[in-house]
Order: structure tokens, then C-alpha cells, then sequence
């Protein structure tokens, strides 16, 4: 398959805020009729000041704050936003969208079908800045409220809308309560950050360390997928022209260091029920990934403390699924990859969304793998992964 350049228009798509959905009428051709299209990631702003108003009268002071300032929603302290700097420039080309925020799921329902998309699985935006709120326990309070809010969003969506929650990662009671509360909601998957941060004591948690088993435990038990989403690993030096895209060009790319400790550490050995969802990255990443682990397993195996149970494909087979928006690198290698672990997404709202031209991405699906595994990618593979097939 030739690269659809028609995709990428050299002016630029422009900011998601002054975008259109243009879904053709007939839908896409090649797509059997009534096929549901299932975004697997898309993005949600909060748009009300939930934490400080649902937190106890006592805890008000330590509440993060939801604010609106100059086209975008920030989270933050004492008037001080956490979400400044690219990210909140970032925020204000989407934030005044109709849809975009939590505050008219109706709205975010029509402008998405609009652009041709029926169903979504939606992640936070600038939410995120609390993965590493200091105090634990009020960290898990935030937690718990967001999946609260999302989950009310699931439920006036009518279907449409399926929400990513929040767990407790550093201690396995919480991470049990955390997924049971998920469960109870009716949420279907969650976003375990990629960089878990740091304990009490300063120690960087290691998830491939036999130490943290007890939480594996917790997340097996509860049957629920576990989904990782790019947007977490800044540039690790300063960048004076363009760092925004210079910042994704980073993230990105964010994925290997835990996809490593999946294989190698033996996470997946040791809990062989678990599902790992990789978002935002594309799928060209994946057979580089899979073909280096090949060549370090041959070439470092003489010094392993941990012998691997299965070889390096049946970890990707059996376990993982990756989501993409525009790929055409990786629909031409879709073979190495398999049409059962990818699954496409529009990213709405985000700038390199396919807000706008959805429609012509869906097609280089159909395009290059044909209708029957077009359907896999762009439906069935995410209603598998969230177990609502």
C-alpha cells in the first residue's frame, strides 16, 4: 500500500476547535453496512470542579481545583495550574469544542458521529497531572471521584461512551478496592501509568519486581484490561522552538521500557490472565520491539535471573493489542503484527486527532487488509479487549 498522502495536507489540519466532522454518507466504502465504528482512544476534558466539591468539608484545602482560563480546563492548586506550560496551550486547540468536555455528553455523542464514529473509549486529559498527587490517600479520594464522574458520563451516554478509570497502583489493598469500585461502575478498563512514581521511603516502584506481585495479584483477579496511553514522558532537555511537537515526538515512543519488563521481568510468567492495552502509539513500533527482544533474549539470555516461559511472539499474541489513528507503516506490516491485537482510534480531540477526516483513515483500513479484518480493527478488537463483544 502506497502512503496516503492525502492525509496529511501541507497547510496542516488546523487547531480540533475549528474542525468538522464529514462522514460520508453510506459510510465507508468496503465497510459492511452497520458496522459499528469504535474509536479505541479518545480523550475527555472535566470541565466542573469535581474533587473540591465532593471532597468532605475538612479536606477542602487539599482538593485540586478545576478551573476554565483562556480556552482550556486546568487542574491545579491555590490558583496555580499543573497543566500550564505546552500542555495547557496543548489543551486550549481542543477544550471549546462542544463535545470535548464532560459537561454535554450529548454534544461530544453528535459531534463524534458526525466525524462517522459510534462508539469510543475515552481517557483523561488534563486529569493526568494527578497520577503523582503526594499524599497517597488522597490521591486514591481523587482517584475514586473521577471514576464516579466518568462513569455517570458511561451511563447518560446511552452506549456510546465507555470511560477509563483509575486504580490504586502502590499498595494492594487499595489496588483491590480500586478495581472493585471500577467493577461496581461499570467501567471497563483503566490507565496504569507508565511511570509509577516513587514509595514512601524514595524507592522508585519497579512493576517487574517480585514486590509488586501482590498488585499484579489484585489486577488478574479482577479480569479487567489494563491500558497504557502515551503523554507521560517529557523531553529530557529544554527545547526553545516547537517543543510541543518536539515533546510528542517523544511520547510518542514511550512504550518500550514497560513492554520490556512484561517480557523479561516475568510479569506475564507469573500472571498469565492479564491483557495489556497500548494506546496512542501507533503499531509500527511493534515488530522493531518484537524483533529486538528476539535479538537481546539470544544475546543476554546466558545472563538472565529469570528464564523466560514461552517465547517472545506468544507474549505479543496473547497478551497485548496497540491502538493507531493514521499508520500506514503499520497496516503494511500488518502481518507481523495481526489484525486480532490492533485496533484503530480517532484520538478525538486531540491535534492529531483524525477529527475532521476520520472517514479517509478508516478507508487506508479497508484499503489494506480488506473488509472482513477492516471490521476487527476499526470494532470487534475493542469491544474483545473491553469485553463488551
Amino acid at each position: 500500500m502506497s502512503a496516503p498522502t492525502a492525509l496529511y495536507p501541507p497547510e496542516g489540519f488546523g487547531a480540533p476547535k475549528h474542525r468538522k466532522g464529514h462522514a460520508r454518507e453510506g459510510g465507508v466504502t468496503g465497510l459492511p453496512k452497520g458496522t459499528e465504528i469504535f474509536s479505541a482512544d479518545n480523550h475527555i476534558s472535566v470541565a466542573d470542579d469535581i474533587f473540591y466539591e465532593r471532597f468532605p468539608e475538612e479536606l477542602k484545602g487539599a482538593a485540586p481545583r478545576i478551573w476554565y482560563e483562556d480556552g482550556a480546563y486546568m487542574v491545579g492548586m491555590k490558583g496555580k495550574a499543573w497543566t500550564g506550560g505546552d500542555f495547557g496551550r496543548v489543551l486550549m486547540q481542543y477544550d471549546d469544542l462542544a463535545g470535548a468536555t464532560s459537561n454535554n455528553i450529548e454534544a461530544r455523542v453528535r459531534e463524534l458521529k458526525e466525524d462517522g464514529i459510534d462508539k469510543e473509549l475515552a481517557f483523561p486529559n488534563a486529569v493526568l497531572a494527578l497520577f503523582h498527587y503526594p499524599d497517597k490517600a488522597l490521591r486514591e479520594r481523587v482517584f475514586r471521584i473521577y471514576n464516579e464522574h466518568i462513569a455517570d458520563l458511561q451511563e447518560r451516554s446511552k452506549g456510546h461512551f465507555y470511560g477509563v478509570g483509575l486504580i490504586n497502583w502502590w499498595d494492594p489493598k487499595g489496588t483491590r478496592s480500586t478495581l472493585e469500585q471500577l467493577k461496581s461502575l461499570g467501567l471497563k478498563t483503566f490507565l496504569l501509568p507508565l511511570n509509577p512514581g516513587k514509595d514512601d521511603d524514595g524507592n522508585i516502584y519497579d512493576y517487574g519486581s517480585t514486590d509488586m506481585d501482590a498488585v499484579w495479584d489484585e489486577i488478574e483477579d479482577a479480569g479487567l484490561p489494563v491500558s497504557h496511553h502515551i503523554g507521560e514522558t517529557p523531553p529530557k532537555t529544554p527545547c526553545q522552538h516547537n517543543s510541543v511537537v518536539v515533546g510528542m515526538m517523544v511520547n510518542v515512543d514511550s512504550f518500550r521500557e514497560q513492554f520490556a519488563k512484561y517480557l523479561f521481568s516475568g510479569i506475564l510468567d507469573r500472571h498469565p490472565k492479564l491483557k495489556i492495552g497500548w494506546f496512542e502509539g501507533g503499531i509500527a513500533w511493534v515488530p522493531t520491539a518484537l524483533q529486538d527482544a528476539e535479538h537481546m533474549l539470544a544475546s543476554y539470555r546466558h545472563m538472565f535471573n529469570h528464564e523466560l516461559s514461552h517465547p517472545i511472539r506468544h507474549y505479543w499474541d496473547n497478551h497485548m493489542s496497540a491502538s493507531f489513528m493514521v499508520d500506514p507503516l503499520g497496516l503494511r506490516l500488518i502481518d507481523k503484527i495481526g489484525v486480532d491485537n490492533v485496533m484503530w482510534s480517532s484520538d478525538y480531540p486531540h491535534n492529531e486527532s483524525t477529527f475532521g477526516y476520520s472517514e479517509k483513515s478508516l478507508q487506508t483500513v479497508v484499503d489494506a487488509v480488506g473488509p472482513e479484518d477492516a471490521v476487527k480493527i476499526v470494532s470487534t478488537n475493542i469491544k474483545n479487549f473491553l469485553g463488551i463483544a
